[in-house]
């Protein structure tokens, strides 16, 4: 296959992502990006220097948040490409006065491009599938209030009620399993594939 390296490449990328993202080694995430790099999550929406400045704001307050990948599927049209990998994200956050565990499972939704030789990503969202909250203490009770649970997509709904339980503000209608917004995402897809702008 005449782009094994590129699929190589692309792969190692998204890998380094989760791997220096998590281990909060900045310079090197940096590297994984192109310099207008933009990403996307149910909390943060903007380039990547800010989410490295809100990531590292948010830990020295105690938020703790873990990435896990799965399979890779990579399309590649020219020097774009679209990478789709199975993701779970794991948050651990106090939860009406109980300590609990998120764990969110869907798809990191990579816009990638090769600019001087070099892959590096231009934008990255994410699919949210499903999700649950486990309390740390075996037995203990979380008291919801169901209407602000109610109010997020089911794909995101834990995820969501504990991030906005810690103070932050969370987007509306992004990817799920199915519906608009996972058809907006696919169309954007094959728009960059095709030289269009993001």
């Amino acid at each position: 296959m005449s782009d094994t390296k590129d699929r190589a490449e692309i792969r190692a990328l998204i890998e380094n992502w989760v791997l220096f993202r998590d281990a909060r080694l900045w310079d090197r995430f940096r590297k994984v990006w192109h310099k207008d790099g933009q990403m996307w999550a149910t909390w943060f929406q903007g380039s990547f220097e800010d989410f490295i400045k809100v990531s590292e704001a948010g830990f020295a307050k105690g938020v703790r948040i873990n990435h896990m990948l799965g399979g890779t599927t990579i399309e590649i049209k020219g020097k774009r490409a679209i990478a789709q990998t199975k993701l779970s994200i794991a948050q651990r956050a106090t939860v009406e006065g109980v300590l609990c565990d998120v764990t969110c499972w869907g798809r990191a939704y990579d816009f990638l491009e090769k600019r001087k030789g070099t892959w590096g990503i231009v934008l990255r969202r994410h699919t949210y599938e499903k999700d649950r909250i486990d309390t740390v203490e075996p037995g203990a009770k979380v008291k919801f209030d169901k209407q602000l649970l109610a109010r997020f997509p089911e794909g995101y709904r834990h995820l969501a009620y504990l991030q906005t339980r810690i103070g932050y503000t969370i987007k509306d209608e992004l990817p799920g399993i199915s519906g608009p917004p996972l058809e907006a995402l696919y169309k954007q897809g094959a728009a960059w594939l095709k030289g269009k702008k993001i």
